[in-house]
């Protein structure tokens, strides 16, 4: 594959799947809720479709749970088919385009009811095509991740490229969750949906920065340079015996269950433990995710000069210490609204010197141990290590955000969420220690480099 040498086109291509989780996000977080009129109270004639409950609740929560679980299980067998995929164009290309093409059709087709009332046809219809969205939207994302192994060579390109990633990521998460809410005062959040919709364009620069030979050419194949593809069991049975990976999916699992704890409840903890209003959290969440892009440079930084397991421990370090200062911004500790407010904003501005690193481990780490295998077995299986990272975040999230913070609030205990992140984030430091040294070295340059750099 022809790898990308400039940080311009690094910059472009770290960019192109703004749009593509942009449609997820608004898919999970606001248009599988718009289908029901429950727990809405301002607004509802533009939260929901047609100011009316669509689907059976029931059942509906039954199907958005099995698409759910569908999309952390279809990870493995969609990673090896585009590992192993055979076409004139390559596999990578033809991969993010036959889940691409899918995904749109179900994203719009998910803006029609096929009933203006509640029945059970319109609970099957979404359900379906939840699946085949979520489904699809997998295809298309764990592909263009097993490019970022492929398409850069030095470690220094792949830590640009995951940093760069990150950076969008925060990007879209803004206009979802900052942008989105204000459009919904004035448009029904289906317009909505469809004005960003062309966003998910950004999708097909791939499709014009890959360039690979093609894979049914059977002496390119047989040739002893050329790393070979394997098939599925075999692929997931090479990534399961990496000893060191799945020492990494253990540390990663651990953060991830405190990480997504804290996105899912920090709306709740500032609303009910530190008793903030509406404007006043929008101001706190803009102080956690503005900085981001800024806080990646000295993230950055610290991975150049010391490598990436320094730089993941600063990180954690960085985002307990602002866990733990939230524990003390109640109203029996500060009386003063004014002076909690700044304090809080200062604890969010914390974690935003942790957020983008997070977002980052997701790529440079699968990435980095694709080139291994490379290496070590001459394989190509860059797709596996994603797919099963895919499905260790889906459970811990699903353990974290389902069981843990629900049940947790329904006790009144939604004020002891911290002390749960901050206790799986001590685990995943721990975790990180242990891991071999050859994590020290990745993202480093020496001193020479750093001079020049």
């Amino acid at each position: 594959m022809k790898l990308l040498t400039k940080k311009w086109q690094i910059f472009l291509y770290a960019m192109s799947g703004l749009g593509v989780n942009m449609l997820n996000l608004i898919v999970g977080s606001y248009l599988t809720d718009a289908l029901m009129v429950e727990g809405f109270k301002a607004n509802v004639e533009n939260w929901t479709y047609l100011n009316k409950t669509l689907v059976s609740a029931g059942v509906w929560s039954v199907m958005v749970a099995l698409a759910k679980v569908l999309d952390g299980v279809i990870d493995i067998p969609f990673a090896g088919m585009t590992d192993n995929l055979k076409t004139r164009w390559g596999k990578r290309r033809p991969a993010i385009l036959m889940g691409f093409v899918p995904m749109v059709i179900a994203y719009v087709l998910f803006l029609c009811p096929l009933t203006r009332t509640q029945s059970m046809t319109n609970t099957v219809w979404f359900g379906v095509l939840l699946c085949v969205f979520y489904s699809f939207y997998t295809l298309t994302m764990v592909t263009y991740y097993a490019t970022f192994a492929e398409v850069v060579k030095e470690d220094q390109d792949t830590v640009l490229m995951s940093n760069v990633k990150s950076a969008f990521d925060i990007i879209y998460f803004v206009l979802g969750y900052a942008l989105i809410p204000m459009f919904v005062g004035n448009m029904n959040i289906r317009l909505i949906a469809l004005m960003f919709l062309p966003l998910s364009l950004t999708m097909l620069i791939p499709l014009f920065m890959i360039k690979e030979p093609s894979t049914k050419d059977v002496d390119r194949q047989k040739d002893a340079d050329a790393p070979q593809e394997v098939k599925l069991f075999p692929s997931l049975a090479y990534t399961l015996k990496n000893k060191s990976f799945m020492l990494w999916m253990c540390a990663y699992g651990l953060l991830q269950f405190g990480l997504q704890m804290f996105l899912t409840a920090q709306n709740v903890y500032y609303s009910g433990t530190l008793q903030l209003t509406g404007g006043q959290i929008t101001l706190i969440m803009a102080c956690g995710f503005a900085p981001v892009p800024f806080t990646l440079i000295l993230y950055n930084a610290i991975i150049r000069r010391f490598g990436f397991r320094t730089g993941y421990l600063y990180s954690l370090a960085i985002f307990c210490v602002a866990m733990a200062f939230m524990t003390f911004l109640t109203k029996d500790h500060f009386r003063s609204e004014t002076v909690r407010i700044v304090l809080t904003c200062c604890a969010s501005v914390l974690t935003s010197f942790s957020l983008g690193s997070f977002f980052s481990v997701n790529y440079i780490v699968p990435a980095y141990f694709a080139k291994q295998d490379e290496i070590k077995r001459h394989v190509s299986h860059a797709a596996m290590f994603f797919a099963v990272q895919g499905l260790f975040s889906g459970v811990l999230t699903a353990i974290a955000t389902g069981l843990v913070w629900v049940n947790l609030k329904k006790s009144g205990l939604s004020h002891t969420m911290p002390y749960f992140v901050i206790g799986a984030v001590v685990l995943s430091f721990i975790v990180t220690l242990l891991l071999p040294s050859f994590m020290d070295t990745l993202g480093r340059i020496g001193k020479k480099e750093q001079k020049k750099a």
